[in-house]
């Protein structure tokens, strides 16, 4: 393949947050896919199935069980990233976190919580990350992983939104300081996707059916839908991207 149409991803590094399950996974699963080692990570003591799946492409791939609200935690993932493979060269922000409630009783603790884990630790993480790269001279690929409440308001979950309006624009500031020197900044914003993030939406029959209605698509997300972008996004096909937040909503935001 040629540079402009390289999807190849052998020889690369990554790390994956938040894969142990869900749309991390399918992204984490995609990566390997594609060439290259991948670095799972998630709050439960134990890997979920990405990490297999991974194996069984051929690529290298690891385990780190950790939080991201814990600083030590986050320093701990890059490191282990490069102990493991020897360098990272992308970085997918897909750790995240919903809470529920009216605005007149968001309570603080689901601020502060929504707001730590979707926004402060993808500041965090992609300045560690950048730091290495730019220390070693290396091209690399940050991508965050937003929400079509980057664009719109939604119901019931203000810190949700609020954290990602603030994700995709750290995805930009992040971009405007280090496309120059090699590292490409973007992000996904996925759209309705049946995930535990969405299991209340789907169970509610009269919510359910709104947003159906709503999709051009018809469906559904399915976490392997947001796949093909992420390795996109994380290849040499998007060298000349920078600080682009592309929706994967399956047409919702064109409607």
């Amino acid at each position: 393949m040629t540079k402009s149409t390289g999807f190849d991803l052998s020889g690369k590094n990554a790390l994956v947050t938040g894969s142990h399950k869900g749309l991390g996974a399918a992204i984490a699963v995609a990566l390997a896919r594609a060439g290259a080692n991948v670095g799972c990570h998630g709050r439960d003591p134990q890997p979920g199935p990405a990490c297999e799946e991974i194996r069984a492409t051929g690529q290298r791939t690891f385990y780190y069980s950790g939080d991201v609200t814990d600083a030590k935690a986050c320093a701990g993932m890059i490191d282990r990233t490069v102990a493991e493979f020897g360098s990272i060269d992308i970085l997918v922000n897909n750790a995240g976190t919903i809470r529920r409630a009216p605005a007149a009783e968001h309570s603080m603790e689901f601020w502060d919580e929504v707001i730590s884990v979707n926004l402060t630790a993808v500041f965090r993480i992609s300045q560690l990350a950048g730091q290495n790269m730019l220390a070693h001279s290396r091209r690399g690929k940050i991508l965050n992983i937003a929400s079509l409440l980057s664009f719109q308001g939604g119901i019931l979950v203000p810190a949700y939104a609020a954290s990602k309006g603030g994700v995709a624009q750290l995805t930009k500031a992040f971009s405007n300081e280090w496309a120059a020197k090699g590292i490409n900044v973007n992000a996904i914003a996925p759209g309705y996707m049946a995930t535990d993030n969405t299991e209340a939406l789907r169970r509610d029959p009269l919510r359910s059916q709104q947003i159906l209605a709503r999709i051009p698509a018809g469906r559904w997300g399915e976490p392997e839908d947001v796949a093909g972008a992420a390795v996109f996004l994380c290849s040499a096909a998007s060298d000349y991207v920078h600080g682009q937040v592309l929706a994967v909503d399956g047409g919702w935001l064109a409607r």
